[in-house]
């Protein structure tokens, strides 16, 4: 079973989150949503790691088009922290021994890669699907990455840009604005 790795904040999920799981539906049999409670690389605002799982939980249940193939995933938060990409993907590949798991990432998080614990590990034994973001040359930062290894596993997505990000959702919801229109 093919299995796409979709792991982030999600604070909170939008339509360009909606987006990219469209597109994995039809390219894996399954996807897993993983909600993490505490990026290494980020701080996170706003609500708990608990409170954004409940709201994926029900974000996604309002996709039926989805086609019940998104299953959200908790994994991270009986994992050791700090959360690092690579130990998710050994718990997941321990559990599920037969599944082949791909994670999915953003053109602004492949340009820094490199910053990621055991990120050779992840390109070579899991691999990577890359989707455009505005304003980075997945292309350039693929090449890149290859050249250091050809046996990297890095797969870019052609699919159209929803210009949203949830740190501007955050920021339009602080200031009273109504946001209703760009959550999932």
């Amino acid at each position: 079973m093919e299995t796409a790795v979709y792991g982030g904040s999600f604070n909170p999920l939008h339509i360009g989150h909606l987006s990219i799981l469209r597109h994995l539906v039809m390219l894996f049999d399954k996807v897993l949503l993983v909600v993490t409670p505490k990026n290494p690389l980020k701080d996170i605002d706003g609500s708990s790691g608990r409170q954004r799982y409940e709201a994926a939980v029900e974000a996604v249940g309002r996709h039926p088009e989805l086609g019940g193939k998104v299953e959200v995933c908790d994994i991270e938060f009986r994992l050791p922290q700090p959360n690092y990409s690579y130990k998710t993907l050994d718990a997941l590949k321990a559990m599920h021994p037969e599944e082949n798991f791909t994670l999915v990432t953003g053109g602004d998080q492949i340009a820094d890669f490199r910053r990621w614990k055991e990120y050779a590990h992840i390109l070579l034994d899991y691999g990577i699907i890359v989707f455009p973001r505005e304003g980075w040359d997945i292309a350039a930062e693929r090449e890149s990455l290859m050249a250091e290894n050809a046996d990297y596993r890095i797969l870019t997505v052609d699919a159209p840009l929803v210009d949203v990000s949830s740190s501007e959702i955050r920021e339009a919801y602080a200031q009273g604005r109504d946001i209703s229109h760009l959550l999932m």
